[in-house]
């Protein structure tokens, strides 16, 4: 039996570009990179050095504040470099492919009869364990400290966001093993939240609490679904995991082998066949849009992410650890004469002055990355609150994390929030306010402050 969950407040973008359901198997990368900065808040200290061979699965770095957390190498092949910013700061670790992967072989765990420890140090020592995130602070979850619950969600309302109803088909055996095992590291419930309209492969999955949920976005973030199910306190700690990250820890479990396989969706206006691709984490951006037109010197921005959310990345780039979609669209560089005083058609507005996106509600459109105006101080206008449906005041959190007060950052439900729960007031902000930028700094004082 599922419990319902509706989301009334929110935005629903709808933009041109979507991935038809047809896969597509990424060229193979020669190269691929693990970049720290996408682990948030860890402080990496090398185990391998340039000139190294390792094996799919053989740790690279761990974290230099917890050193059982390990991070590995999605392929096998040789580092090749090893970049340094400020202070010798490691800014990425590259790695030459073999021409086949050979695999670290970890060992394999009855589930059934498995201890809550053992389980943990299989995660940890295989390098899954950073899949696992925990709210507070939107950070890798502490070993140390068990979760009142875990979350999954495997809704997808983000613009343009990859399908999970679609990549997940045909890995129930996966899913299962990875739920079953997460299962044992809390005396709580694991949460799983589905669309309410289609067939989720999750849905059948044992030993979870399931959850439909319907609405416009941020419907499907993880934050809506825990403050709707069963909100943080002060004090308590959940976890969070994306779907196909259970895919790359289910298979782990029930083979021993780190499979960084990640199926990725190309969308965007600028792409001329939107669709999926099979490829692996940290792979090179251009095996994916090489055939799509796109030039070096294109005008266009390509996204790491979704689009509300993601990160800019170079067309020589690389895929981050935890995205599964590839956005591109027009980069908005351009000024628009009489600006904001001409009746506005081609963009969404939630406001109804000039505007007429109201009007279309199923229109699709071809947005480009234009702020459409320029950072100045908040102007209160209350539509925060119109797109945001968690329990919470949007407007004063900003302001408290702005200026650093944790007594009314804890008072107003810091410890709920990410920065991706943000995203939809930035993109509808007058202040054109970085507001996960914002969050996020709030986060970080928060963490060191208080722990």
């Amino acid at each position: 039996m599922s419990n319902d969950i509706r989301v009334k407040k929110g935005l629903d973008i709808k933009l041109k570009g979507e991935a038809e359901k047809t896969f597509d198997q990424a060229k193979a990368s020669n190269f691929y990179v693990l970049r720290p900065k996408d682990f948030h808040g860890v402080i990496p200290k090398l185990i391998s050095k340039v000139g190294t061979k390792i094996k799919a699965g053989e740790p690279v770095f761990y974290d230099k504040s917890n050193e059982s957390v390990k991070f590995v190498s999605p392929v096998s092949g040789e580092i090749i470099e090893i970049a340094r910013g400020e202070k010798r700061k490691i800014l990425s670790i590259k790695i030459q492919a073999d021409k086949t992967d050979s695999y670290v072989e970890n060992p394999v765990l009855n589930l059934e009869t498995a201890k809550p420890q053992d389980v943990k140090a299989l995660l940890l020592a295989s390098g899954c364990w950073p899949f696992i995130k925990q709210r507070p602070y939107d950070v890798i979850a502490n070993p140390n400290k068990e979760p009142k619950a875990i979350f999954i969600s495997a809704h997808a309302s983000a613009p343009l966001a990859a399908n999970y109803n679609y990549t997940l088909q045909g890995k129930e055996k996966e899913l299962q093993a990875a739920v079953t095992a997460l299962g044992k590291l809390t005396k709580g419930k694991v949460h799983v939240s589905v669309g309410k309209f289609g067939r989720s492969p999750m849905s059948d999955l044992s030993g979870i609490s399931l959850h439909k949920v319907s609405g416009p976005h941020p419907s499907g973030n993880v934050g809506t679904q825990i403050n709707k199910i069963d909100p943080i306190n002060k004090g308590e700690v959940v976890w969070t995991i994306n779907p196909q990250d259970l895919v790359i820890m289910g298979e782990l479990l029930l083979t021993g082998k780190f499979n960084a396989e990640r199926i990725v969706a190309l969308v965007g206006s600028s792409i001329e066949k939107p669709r999926y691709f099979i490829t692996k984490l940290g792979c090179e951006i251009a095996t994916m849009i090489f055939d799509q037109g796109i030039e070096k010197d294109a005008n266009v921005r390509i996204i790491s992410g979704n689009i509300l959310s993601g990160q800019q990345v170079k067309p020589d780039g690389y895929l981050d650890y935890y995205s599964n979609t590839i956005t591109v669209i027009p980069e908005g560089d351009d000024y628009e004469f009489f600006g904001w005083t001409t009746p506005v058609f081609n963009k969404i507005s939630t406001s109804r002055a000039l505007t007429f996106s109201w009007m279309f509600p199923n229109k699709k459109y071809d947005l480009n990355t234009n702020t459409n105006g320029e950072h100045r101080a908040f102007v209160t206008t209350g539509n925060y609150e119109e797109v945001f449906p968690l329990d919470i005041f949007p407007m004063q959190i900003l302001k408290a994390c702005m200026y650093n007060d944790l007594d009314e950052m804890e008072a107003l439900g810091m410890y709920e929030v990410a920065p991706e729960d943000f995203a939809l007031t930035e993109f509808i902000c007058v202040s054109k306010q970085p507001h996960q930028e914002i969050i996020r700094k709030g986060l970080d004082v928060m963490l060191k402050e208080i722990g």
